[in-house]
């Protein structure tokens, strides 16, 4: 025979009736909402990549004479965009989004990338979701590409003087 109430309430994890399970949703292009570390440095980094490309192939399209201004209103929005990451980067470790001015003060805007979010909900939201791989995919480009900046800025100097020194040896 059968222990269990047929009769009793489920044991099972239900969702929410309107979906929204126990994550807040991720909004590109808004203030509201928690952004979590590693997504923010991948928003960020492909965020730069698309206006850098974008304002440089309408810079080059418009001409030289327009350049400026079209570079300068292309990274007014990239400004505006990253601003926005921010704000929801600070929400996520419950501060108020004026924090994200900090971004402004060089180096310390480093402090987003170590802050820790905070525990479950807070007065900005439900946390964000679990990285994707393709998140952390992307945030991972940017310290591959400092390594690798590093190391070529070291061996091609490197190379041009030993291949000047073997063509010097070959000429004596």
């Amino acid at each position: 025979m059968q222990d269990r109430n047929p009769y009793s309430s489920p044991r099972a994890r239900v969702q929410d009736a309107d979906g929204d399970g126990e994550y807040g949703e991720i909004r590109i292009f808004g203030a509201a909402g928690r952004l979590g570390r590693v997504r923010y440095l991948a928003y960020s980094l492909v965020t730069w990549l698309l206006f850098s490309l974008a304002v440089g192939l309408s810079a080059a399209a418009v001409g030289q004479e327009a350049a400026m201004f079209v570079t300068a209103a292309g990274y007014i929005v990239f400004f505006a965009v990253a601003i926005m990451f921010t704000i929801q980067r600070v929400h996520d470790f419950d501060s108020s989004g004026w924090l994200s001015l900090l971004v402004f003060v060089p180096l310390v805007g480093l402090i987003f990338y170590f802050i820790p979010g905070a525990q479950g909900e807070n007065r900005f939201g439900k946390p964000p979701p679990p990285n994707s791989v393709g998140v952390i995919v992307l945030a991972w480009i940017l310290p591959l590409l400092f390594i690798l900046g590093v190391v070529a800025a070291i061996a091609i100097p490197a190379y041009q003087e030993y291949s000047q020194r073997a063509q010097y040896e070959q000429s004596q």
